[in-house]
């Protein structure tokens, strides 16, 4: 017999709350397999398989709208190599612009920390007061 789950079940063995099950129902990503008598949803391996799949291409940083374009295409099928090339092409790009504005804070908050350590403790910190006047 097919392993049927509730939605504390999916939820719990997904590692994720039960509300981001129902967000992902409301988009669109997963929909109960069945009713119970009780009109609980019902979840089996499928959706669990799914949610792992979900948490699985966040960690791997694609959006939600991405793991749709993974699960099926515009026609409900696998999608091609070709699409999905473009979806990572797509992330690379995005995280090389995060790390680029990371390495830009990294060297922002070096140069503050340099002038905070050349300055007398008991003196109004610069920081404090270039944040202060910031617009």
């Amino acid at each position: 017999m097919n392993q049927q789950y509730t939605i504390g079940q999916l939820a719990k063995l997904g590692g994720i709350p039960t509300s981001t099950i129902r967000y992902y129902e409301r988009i669109g990503l997963l929909e109960p397999e069945n009713r119970s008598y009780g009109n609980y949803r019902l979840y089996g391996e499928a959706s669990l398989n799914k949610v792992k799949f979900i948490r699985s291409a966040q960690a791997t940083g694609f959006t939600l709208d991405d793991t749709k374009a993974l699960l099926s295409d515009n026609r409900g099928r696998v999608p091609t190599c070709g699409r999905v090339q473009a979806l990572v092409e797509e992330r690379l790009e995005d995280i090389e612009q995060r790390l680029k504005d990371l390495r830009n804070v990294r060297q922002v908050l070096k140069a503050a920390l340099d002038k905070c350590r050349k300055q007398k403790r008991n003196e109004c910190c610069h920081v404090v007061t270039e944040l202060s006047s910031a617009k």
